[in-house]
C-alpha cells in the first residue's frame, strides 16, 4: 500500500530521475475496524464535508478550484467603531450593506468560473444560497495546512485576502486549481472530499483503521517512516541486503585491510572494522538470540566469500531474527537502502571525531553552603577548646 502511494506521487526531477514528495501522500486517521482494513485512495483526500447536504452537488467534475484562507461570512464592523444614526431606516440599510459586501466577494470567485471553492473560515447560510444557484460545490472548516497541499497538487493560489494594490476587492481566474473531479464519498464510516486528478502533480491518501487513537497516532508514525524509506530506494535506485550483512562484510575487508599497513593506522582501522559489529550483535540481542555465536557464523560466512571467488554468493547471507540462524536475505527480500548505510557510516564517524576533539571540560562544582549546623562544626573540630 505504501509502495503504491508513493508511486502515486512520483514526479521527474528534470535531470533523468526521479522525485517523490511524501507529503503529497495524505494520512487520515479513523477509528474502528481492524488495521488490516485501512485502504488506500487515488486522489487526495479531505477529511470535511460539503456546506450544504441539500441542494448542493456532490460530484463536480472538469474541477476548477479556488482555495481561500478566510472565511465568507456576514461582515461585522471592527470593535471600536461608533456610528452615529438619526434616521432608523439607516440602520437597516447598514445591515443590508453587510450582506452585500459578502455577496460581492461570493459573486467575484464565482465570476471566474470556480466551480469549487474550499475556505479555512466559515460560511454564511446565506452564502450558500449563491453557490446552489451557480451548482458550486463549497467547503468550510478546512485545514490550511491541507489546503497549501491541495494549493500546489492543483496549481491554485491559497488567498488570504481579496484585497488588491489599488485598495478594492477583485479575484483573477489565475488563481484558481484544476482537477478532473472533487466528489463526496463515503469510505469506511465517515465522509470525504476526494479531489482526483489534480492537474499539478498527483495526489494519493491513506485511510487508516485502528481501535482507538494510540493506535492510529503509531500507525501513523510507522506509515510515515515506510514512506520515508521507499522514497530513499525509489530516489537513490540502490540497495542493499539487510540483517548486518553490509556490517560484517565491511568488517571483514577493513580487518584483511588493517593488516596491510605497517603504522599505527592498523590500529585504528581495526578498532572501526570492530565497532561496525556492534549493528548484527545489537540485532540478535534485541531479538533474544544468541549474539556471539550468530556474529561468529556471520563473519566465517563473509569471510569465506572474500577469500573464495567460488563461494562469493555467500556475500547476501546476514541474520534471521525469526529462526536465529543464518540465511540469504537477498532471496528473503530483506534489503535496507543504501544511501541509508553510507550516512549512518559517515554521520557515526563524524560524530566520533567531534567527540575525541574535545580536550577540556569545565566542571562546575557545587557551591559550599557558609555557616551549617552542629554535626558540621562538631566534624570539623570547631567545638572542640
Amino acid at each position: 500500500m505504501v509502495v503504491d502511494a508513493a508511486n502515486a506521487v512520483k514526479m521527474s526531477d528534470g535531470k533523468g530521475g526521479v522525485r517523490i514528495p511524501i507529503k503529497a501522500v495524505n494520512v487520515l486517521k479513523a477509528h474502528g475496524r481492524s488495521a488490516r482494513e485501512s485502504i488506500l485512495v487515488n486522489g487526495y483526500a479531505l477529511n470535511c464535508t460539503i456546506a450544504a447536504q441539500v441542494g448542493m452537488p456532490k460530484k463536480v467534475t472538469n474541477a476548477k478550484i479556488a482555495c481561500l484562507d478566510f472565511s465568507l461570512q456576514k461582515a461585522k464592523m471592527k470593535l471600536g467603531v461608533h456610528v452615529l444614526i438619526n434616521d432608523p431606516e439607516k440602520l437597516d440599510a447598514i445591515r443590508q450593506r453587510e450582506s452585500d459586501i459578502t455577496k460581492e466577494r461570493v459573486e467575484k470567485i464565482l465570476a471566474t468560473g470556480a466551480n469549487v471553492v474550499l475556505t479555512t473560515g466559515g460560511i454564511d447560510d446565506l452564502c450558500l444560497k449563491y453557490f446552489m444557484e451557480k451548482d458550486a460545490m463549497a467547503v468550510r472548516r478546512c485545514k490550511k495546512s491541507d489546503l497549501k497541499r491541495i494549493a500546489k497538487a492543483t496549481g491554485a493560489t491559497l488567498v488570504s485576502s481579496l484585497a488588491n494594490l489599488e485598495g478594492e476587492e477583485s479575484f483573477d481566474a489565475s488563481l484558481l486549481g484544476g482537477a478532473d473531479e472533487v466528489v463526496q464519498e463515503r469510505i469506511s464510516d465517515d465522509e470525504l472530499i476526494l479531489i482526483k486528478g489534480p492537474k499539478a502533480r498527483s495526489a494519493s491518501s491513506i485511510i487508516l483503521r485502528g481501535a482507538n487513537d494510540f493506535y492510529c497516532d503509531e500507525m501513523e508514525r510507522s506509515v510515515h517512516d515506510a514512506l520515508c524509506v521507499v522514497k530513499r530506494v525509489l530516489e537513490s535506485k540502490t540497495i542493499v541486503p539487510g540483517g548486518g550483512a553490509v556490517e560484517a562484510a565491511l568488517s571483514i575487508y577493513l580487518e584483511n585491510f588493517a593488516t596491510s599497513l605497517g603504522s599505527r593506522e592498523q590500529l585504528a582501522i581495526a578498532e572501526f572494522a570492530r565497532s561496525l559489529l556492534v549493528i548484527p550483535k545489537t540485532l540478535a540481542v534485541n531479538a533474544a538470540q544468541d549474539s556471539t555465536e550468530l556474529v561468529a557464523k556471520l563473519r566465517a560466512y563473509h569471510n569465506t566469500s572474500q577469500i573464495n571467488t567460488e563461494r562469493s554468493n555467500l556475500k547476501w547471507v546476514g541474520l534471521d531474527l525469526y529462526e536465529g540462524t543464518i540465511r540469504d536475505n537477498k532471496k528473503a527480500g530483506v534489503f535496507e537502502p543504501a544511501m541509508c548505510k553510507v550516512k549512518c557510516l559517515k554521520f557515526a564517524t563524524e560524530a566520533a571525531i567531534t567527540i575525541l576533539r574535545i580536550d577540556d571540560m569545565i566542571k562546575l562544582l557545587k557551591e559550599e553552603k557558609e555557616g551549617g549546623g552542629y554535626q558540621q562544626a562538631y566534624e570539623s573540630g570547631a567545638l572542640e577548646g
